[in-house]
């Protein structure tokens, strides 16, 4: 009976301890790192630019403040890679990362922070967002605005990902590696997260939390978000679970017609068996600053954006201690690009 109740005050004060530290996901830095990513200066971030590499090193100097490690202790937080750029007859650009290839080489870079498992350091946990955007659009002016600032697409992604860095280094716990990192160039194919697949055995990669676009209200009100491809594991399942009590609700994907379990960087990992989902609130059949230039800061709910962050946070507690591993993708079940 006493080692009962022990281990039960052991729970217990785990619990709180976690609910304690949830405090530096605060409405305040939401607002900032959100703001400051969707900000004219950064120029819509699209990938190639100079708003790109400023967004790049605003996110390198989070991960700095927070005391984040350096992936393969690099010496920066950015993972750079090249691709060959091709210009074709309509004098549209293609990209690809086969450098034998004739064209101009170039190159970017995502952004990778470490906290480093206490006890499974070879098991990867992500949480990730793409950080690129669609830049400036002088021919298809909103109101005079030509700055695609993509507020919610994806600065709130990125903003979720580096609150739950701040958290999860305040909490401790971690028993699994966790892998923070924004990925470039989503918004032109990808390319980001899949020259990051490469750089290991993806079978380290317990779970994938992408983040992308938390920053509306879902179909279901507040307190809520969905699940992309939350039939292909039983990761919704786990995150759910930890929720028990408290009034959110991660529901399954209500768009299969939107295919968007392929349409984010998740999809990259998934199709390696990775149990990589992306979490949002989009309400894709409805949703007026998709792609626009009115994808602004003012547009977004920071204080449901804020509880949205929290809930990944708790929910995902099991997994990062290394308590919970949620089952593989069948690969077999995919689609084929």
């Amino acid at each position: 009976m006493r080692v009962t109740i022990l281990l039960f005050f052991i729970v217990l004060n785990s619990i709180v301890f976690a609910q304690k530290e949830l405090k530096v996901i605060s409405l305040k830095e939401t607002k900032r790192i959100a703001t400051n990513l969707s900000a004219d200066n950064m120029e819509g971030r699209r990938a190639f630019t100079t708003g790109n590499e400023k967004a790049a090193a605003y996110i390198a100097n989070e991960f700095q403040k927070i005391g984040l490690k350096r992936w393969n202790d690099h010496d920066s937080f950015l993972q750079t890679f090249q691709l060959v750029k091709k210009i074709n007859a309509n004098k549209r650009a293609s990209y690809s990362f086969d450098l034998s290839q004739e064209g101009e080489k170039v190159q970017l870079s995502n952004i990778v922070g470490v906290l480093p498992g206490k006890s499974r350091p070879q098991e990867y946990v992500i949480f990730s967002g793409h950080f690129d955007h669609l830049g400036i659009n002088a021919r298809n002016l909103q109101n005079s605005d030509s700055i695609y600032n993509g507020a919610n697409d994806d600065a709130a992604g990125i903003t979720a990902m580096i609150m739950l860095a701040k958290y999860f280094k305040k909490l401790n716990n971690n028993e699994r590696t966790l892998l923070f990192v924004a990925f470039n160039a989503e918004e032109m194919g990808g390319f980001g997260a899949t020259y990051f697949s490469k750089q290991f055995d993806p079978i380290q990669v317990v779970a994938m939390f992408n983040i992308e676009m938390i920053g509306t209200e879902s179909k279901w009100g507040k307190n809520s978000a969905f699940i992309t491809g939350y039939e292909k594991s039983n990761m919704g399942e786990l995150l759910q679970n930890n929720l028990s009590g408290s009034n959110f609700t991660f529901f399954p994907d209500p768009y299969p017609a939107q295919q968007l379990f392929y349409r984010s960087d998740n999809a990259t990992l998934a199709r390696l068996g990775v149990p990589a989902h992306t979490i949002s609130t989009s309400k894709m059949d409805n949703e007026p600053n998709y792609h626009k230039a009115s994808d602004e800061i003012s547009t977004l709910d920071l204080k449901n954006m804020k509880e949205i962050i929290k809930a990944i946070a708790l929910s995902s507690r099991g997994i990062v201690a290394g308590k919970e591993t949620p089952t593989r993708v069948d690969t077999s079940t995919l689609n084929k690009r």
